[in-house]
C-alpha cells in the first residue's frame, strides 16, 4: 500500500512539474502577439517574470531539503500565480487583449493555484 502513495506522489509531482513548465510556455507563446506599446510591454514583462517563476518555484520545491524549505516554496509558488492571474486580468481588462484569448490561461493559473494552496495547507498540517 505504501509503495502505491509512493508511485501515485511521484506521478503528481511529475504531472505537476509539467503542468507548471506548460503554462510558462504557453504565457511565452501568448506574450509574442501582445501589441508592442509601452504599457503592453510594461505587462508582458510582469506576466513572463511570475509565470515563469511559478515553475521554477514548483520546481524547487520538489527538490527541498526540508519541510520548511517545502512550505517556502510553495508559499512562492501561490504567490507568483496570483500575481500571473493579476497581470492576465489586467491585460484583459485594460482592452490590451480580450478576455477570450486569456480565458483558459486564466483557467489553468487558477487550478494550479488552487492545489498549490491545498498542499501547502496538508504541508502546514505535518
Amino acid at each position: 500500500m505504501e509503495e502505491s502513495r509512493t508511485g501515485d506522489k511521484q506521478q503528481f509531482v511529475e504531472r505537476f512539474r509539467q503542468r507548471t513548465k506548460q503554462l510558462a510556455l504557453d504565457v511565452i507563446l501568448f506574450s509574442k502577439v501582445l501589441p508592442k506599446t509601452e504599457e503592453a510591454t510594461i505587462m508582458k514583462r510582469q506576466l513572463l517574470r511570475s509565470a515563469t517563476s511559478v515553475a521554477a518555484n514548483y520546481r524547487a520545491a520538489c527538490r527541498a531539503r526540508s519541510s520548511a524549505e517545502f512550505y517556502s516554496k510553495l508559499s512562492i509558488v501561490i504567490e507568483e500565480a496570483d500575481e500571473t492571474l493579476f497581470w492576465l486580468e489586467l491585460l484583459s481588462e485594460s482592452g490590451t487583449t480580450t478576455e477570450a484569448k486569456v480565458a483558459e490561461l486564466k483557467r489553468e493559473t487558477t487550478e494550479i493555484l488552487s492545489v498549490m494552496a491545498k498542499a501547502r495547507k496538508s504541508a502546514s498540517k505535518n
